[in-house]
Order: C-alpha cells, then structure tokens, then sequence
C-alpha cells in the first residue's frame, strides 16, 4: 500500500506534503532524523507530525494525489482536507480509480 501524507511543523506554521511506500510513521521518522540531508524542507523543524494521511492503491496514485494538493497551494485546502471526509473521499475515488466515472 502506498501513502500521500502531510506533515505540519506548529514552529514553523507549515505543511509539508509527500508519497511513499512505506509506512508514514516511518517515513516521518526518516524526516525527523534528517535523512534526507539538511538542506531539504523538513530539515528546517524539529517538530513534524502526521497530518493527514491518504491510503492508496498504488504509488502512482499517491503521487497524483500529492501533486494535487501542492498544485492547490492552499493551507486552507490542506485544513478542508483534514476536516472533511467528504473531500478526501472524491480524491481517493478519483485518483485511486481514474476510468471510473465521477
């Protein structure tokens, strides 16, 4: 199973949005510790946690997902995503199942 996640940073009052493989606790860890260098994003902040987290059927979805949201460029987005079941249900449908119809 593959993942569209979304980090926040109260220090930094910003999200950070990603895809993976594995799992998203995991793969914060791999933030937290500064795995990816510290020159990338997320090595700016100490605090991240899970936001919100999307299950998917395939990485290429969750990548479609994650290109979704930083194409909205909306914090206020990512809150409505957060908050409405109804939001993150049509992205899934839509991502998850792209010949289907809406």
């Amino acid at each position: 199973m593959a993942h569209c996640y979304i980090l926040y940073s109260n220090s930094l009052d910003r999200f950070y949005t990603g895809s993976t493989d594995l799992e998203p606790a995991q793969r914060l860890n791999l933030h937290l510790s500064k795995y990816y260098g510290i020159q990338k994003y997320t090595a700016a902040a100490s605090d991240w946690v899970l936001y919100l987290v999307l299950s998917c059927q395939s990485i290429e979805a969750a990548r479609a997902i994650e290109r979704h949201i930083k194409n909205m460029k909306s914090k206020k987005y990512i809150q409505n995503l957060q908050r409405y079941a109804e939001m993150r249900n049509r992205l899934l449908e839509k991502y998850n199942n792209p010949g289907s119809p809406r």
